[in-house]
């Protein structure tokens, strides 16, 4: 799972530093709360925990990690991109699906966070 997590966070770490290129290049800062979120939640956040899941791996291999995951990669893009739709064309449809992305992504983090509890051990 560790693997996983670094190599999608670079895909999000491309999107982001992409993304803050174009807004600088066209002066226009709109979608700054997308880029960040991609570059702190998709790149720092995920690229930790594939950290601590390639680490330890007592926290790799269960449910938690899986929904993790799963819900997380669900989630966080369609937040951004329903956020993006929102602050750019003003579509209010979109608020119901950040509020979906945002649910899955506060879940995924939770899930995390049961793992590293549960199935972290000292040595």
């Amino acid at each position: 799972m560790g693997i996983k997590f670094i190599k999608i966070s670079v895909v999000y770490f491309a999107i982001g530093v992409i993304l803050g290129l174009y807004m600088s290049m066209v002066h226009d800062y709109a979608l700054k709360g997308v880029h960040v979120h991609i570059n702190l939640i998709g790149w720092a956040s995920f690229a930790l925990a594939g950290f601590v899941y390639h680490l330890f791996p007592s926290t790799s291999n269960n449910l938690y990690a899986k929904l993790h995951f799963w819900s997380s990669n669900i989630g966080l893009p369609m937040m951004m991109i329903a956020l993006a739709v929102l602050i750019l064309n003003g579509a209010q449809i979109a608020t119901v699906f950040t509020a979906i992305g945002g649910v899955l992504v506060v879940f995924s983090i939770i899930m995390f966070a049961i793992n590293v509890f549960l199935n972290l051990k000292a040595v």
